[in-house]
């Protein structure tokens, strides 16, 4: 083989907007085809130098995420800061390294594949976007996001038109200042719900006002966008040229929406819900979003927005939406993606950056627009009644920049509609401010300081003949049998009503918008028919359940579709919303037929614990090996359900000890309250509770009751009682947390669940086939806070609210 010394020849000639580089290659420079063992260069051809390119952006990507990581940064703020580093801002300064790593012939090759992944992207982005929310918006959230746009957008135009008449400003910025006026104007949907995602607030209140907000922005700059295109198209050419790029545009749209979408969910009628696409059926759509790139490439449009529009009509959620974000995700946003944003940090030169009058009006211009972005969502937001550090929090996140506005600044420049200074400008100010503003809105806003540290009644403290009320939880469709039965063990009657708030739980997958709404209506016909299936199955179960309680049951269902990260957020808010007495968790394991653990869900088990750190009501934890599921002993077994209280003392033994007095009317339960007591205690009544004194007053003596004390020494006599629950239990309901004494004394050294509490746990080990209920009234560090006053809930058993919503007019947040 022949070695070249020489690849390629490179020349200036003039480019369409501005002087640009001409690259003479062989053809043949494709394959090393082994020319480094004859003494070639790698480097020399295209394919070995775009996977070092590739190789070596992904680890300055990843190392600069990991580094600026602590300060609440985002991967695209990684991407755009290795772009810089690794541009001629930093490593490319010095040329060996740039003629290297990044010669000028290999940036096309780059740029392509770049650009394919970012197309690819968008289309996932577009997956994540549910253009039906706009119809769910209320008219508060709807202004607030109106005047988050158009004040910005007013000031900057005011700016850009009163600029050139103030200073010396040439002609090429003059042109790009209405540009940067309408950039700063938008807050984009994807970039606003990946901002919550990744403070954690996607579901809180202030994250679904943002997100219906941003939603309402999308939409004037998309307007704006059209009218825009249509003038430049009728100035450029002639007066019909602007008419006939929209008809084209609106021709596009009409396929996308009436020809391609039908396909699209006929591939997604053919996915079971838990299952996952066939090969074929991926490749369909990897086919479809192509073609629509290459359309609206062809009509003047940039690929990734024709991508875009597809994905907004793939159906979100499993199993399509989730499916294809699994498997486009990973490789390109990934791996591919971050080449886009290292190419716009290579032509980039800070230090290159003059420092005239017209650059200092751009920067003026940027600034304004930020400006009013803050000025025009907070007004509005303390107008309608937000408090305003919330509100103060919404108007920095809708100040927040991200991927879109990156890659339209990227755009712009390559089309010679701003300069390389501006573009430089742009760049640099979206990554300071928004890089600011990140941790500054994680410190202001907690979504659980409305109800952190304040609790609602509890059982305890519950009249014994008042409503009482309860929120489940439902994970999946096992849960429902043993949580149904726990609630016919609680014995509703007329006399002693029980108010159930169901709340269906599933994770956010191949969405953005978090979603939390009542599913049913007084009728039970369901509010929402694009909710998963399970919903109606969740229902159908409790309605049942109340239907059998007729005038003593009132169920109302919710569905929260969210991240698990955040899911204790919406379980806290309903409980707060609804002043709940206790919520019912169910614990993050699941037991087989033969004692074993089935199923293990560590994600439920973080829930679980926010649940208890932060519910402003008591907690109960559910361990359900079987016993609950099979409601015929409850209801018509001829021998009883046996339910044994373990108590130790403390204020969650006393409200579990509540808790079972409610049960003690059923007529198929017994109760057992086994007090376990130190050897040490005087034997007069002077260490008994007041709920024990109440509990031996009302009910010693009853048929289906009993009472015993049981007098140990230390924890080996303590674990030979609860050995002893083995088989006299169907049901063991105890106390979450009690003080360290010698009746526990080296149990807690070998605890493998916390949130059980000591006891709970060691009941909870495969050493015991019962049931288990572990109660948690108050968390140390809180007060109660008195809710008597509620209204009692409708006998229906179907839903009678209206939209969930924190505040009248924000809408529906779905």
């Amino acid at each position: 083989m022949v070695k070249r010394r020489v690849s390629d020849s490179i020349g200036v000639v003039q480019g369409r907007y501005r002087q640009e580089l001409f690259i003479c290659q062989f053809s043949d420079m494709v394959n090393s085809k082994g020319c480094l063992w004859s003494g070639g260069d790698p480097f020399a051809f295209s394919l070995p130098l775009v996977l070092a390119q590739l190789i070596f952006i992904f680890f300055v990507t990843r190392i600069t995420f990991f580094l600026i990581r602590p300060l609440k940064q985002s991967m695209v703020s990684a991407q755009l800061i290795a772009g810089v580093f690794m541009g001629q801002s930093g490593l490319c300064r010095n040329r060996a390294f740039a003629a290297l790593m990044f010669p000028p012939r290999g940036r096309m090759v780059l740029q392509t594949v770049a650009d394919l992944a970012f197309m690819f992207h968008l289309f996932v982005l577009g997956i994540h976007v549910d253009p039906t929310m706009v119809k769910r918006a209320g008219r508060n959230a709807m202004l607030i996001g109106a005047s988050s746009f158009a004040l910005p957008f007013v000031l900057g135009c005011l700016a850009s038109y009163t600029l050139p008449h103030l200073a010396v400003v040439d002609e090429a910025t003059a042109h790009l200042l209405p540009y940067v006026a309408v950039l700063n104007s938008a807050s984009f949907f994807p970039v606003i719900t990946s901002l919550l995602g990744d403070l954690k607030i996607l579901n809180s209140e202030i994250g679904r006002i943002a997100t219906l907000a941003s939603m309402v922005t999308d939409i004037c700059i998309y307007v704006i966008f059209i009218i825009g295109t249509t003038v430049n198209s009728s100035a450029s050419c002639s007066k019909w040229n602007g008419a006939l790029c929209i008809a084209w545009i609106g021709t596009f749209l009409i396929v996308v929406v009436f020809a391609v979408r039908p396909f699209v969910q006929q591939i997604a009628r053919t996915i079971p819900e838990k299952g996952s696409m066939k090969e074929s059926q991926f490749l369909v759509v990897a086919m479809i979003v192509l073609i629509c790139g290459f359309v609206a490439e062809s009509l003047g449009q940039p690929a990734a927005l024709g991508t875009f529009i597809l994905g907004m009509v793939v159906p979100e959620g499993p199993p399509l939406g989730s499916s294809l974000v699994y498997k486009i995700d990973s490789l390109c946003t990934g791996l591919l993606l971050p080449a886009k944003f290292a190419i716009s940090g290579l032509a980039m030169d800070i230090f290159a950056i003059g420092k005239g009058k017209s650059l200092l009006g751009v920067e003026a211009v940027i600034i304004l627009g930020y400006f009013g972005k803050f000025a025009g969502t907070l007004v509005p937001a303390v107008h309608f009644g937000v408090p305003f550090r919330d509100a103060l929090s919404l108007a920095l996140i809708m100040c927040c920049k991200g991927i879109i506005e990156a890659s339209l600044y990227i755009g712009l420049r390559d089309n010679g509609i701003i300069t390389n200074e501006a573009y430089a400008l742009l760049l640099i100010t979206m990554l300071v401010i928004t890089g600011a503003l990140r941790p500054l809105i994680w410190y202001l806003y907690d979504p659980s300081r409305r109800y952190l540290g304040y609790r609602t009644n509890s059982i305890q403290h519950l009249d014994p003949t008042s409503e009482l009320r309860i929120q489940v939880c439902i994970h999946n469709e096992d849960n429902v049998p043993s949580i149904v039965n726990l609630l016919e063990a609680s014995n509703p009657s007329r006399r002693r009503p029980i108010s159930v708030f169901v709340l269906n739980l599933m994770e956010l997958k191949g969405s953005a918008a978090a979603l939390l709404v009542p599913t049913h209506n007084r009728r039970g016909k369901a509010k929402l028919k694009s909710l998963p299936s399970r919903t109606e199955q969740v229902s159908n179960a409790f309605n049942i359940f109340a239907h059998r309680n007729q005038g003593s049951v009132a169920v109302q269902h919710f569905t929260s579709i969210v991240p698990y990260a955040t899911m204790h957020d919406d379980i806290c808010t309903i409980a707060m919303e609804k002043g709940v007495s206790i919520v019912i968790v169910p614990f993050h394991k699941q037991w087989a037929i033969d004692g074993t653990v089935g199923a293990n869900f560590p994600a439920i088990r973080m829930v679980n614990q926010q649940v208890l750190y932060k519910a402003p009501c008591s907690v109960g934890l559910l361990v359900d090996r079987g016993q609950l599921a099979d409601n015929q002993q409850i209801l018509f077994g001829h021998s009883f359900f046996r339910v044994t209280m373990l108590y130790l003392g403390g204020p969650d033994d006393d409200e579990a000890l509540a808790y079972c007095s409610r049960m003690l009317e059923h007529p198929h339960i017994s109760l057992t309250l086994v007090w376990l007591r130190h050897s040490s205690d005087n034997i007069d009544n002077s260490v008994e509770s007041d709920t024990i004194r109440w509990f031996k007053a009302n009910n010693i003596g009853a048929e289906r009751v009993s009472y015993k004390e049981e007098v140990v020494k230390d924890a080996v006599g303590t674990t030979q009682v609860l050995r002893s629950l083995e088989n006299n239990c169907d049901l063991c309901i105890v106390g979450r947390d009690h003080e360290q004494s010698e009746l526990t004394l080296g149990i807690n050294e070998w605890i493998e669940c916390p949130e059980l509490g000591f006891i709970g746990d060691m009941l909870a080990t495969s050493d015991y086939s019962f049931s288990l209920l572990v109660v948690q009234q108050i968390p140390p560090g809180t007060e109660f806070m008195n809710s008597h006053s509620l209204k009692p809930v409708s006998s229906s058993y179907y839903s009678s609210s209206g939209k969930y919503s924190h505040r009248s007019g924000f809408g529906s947040f779905g």
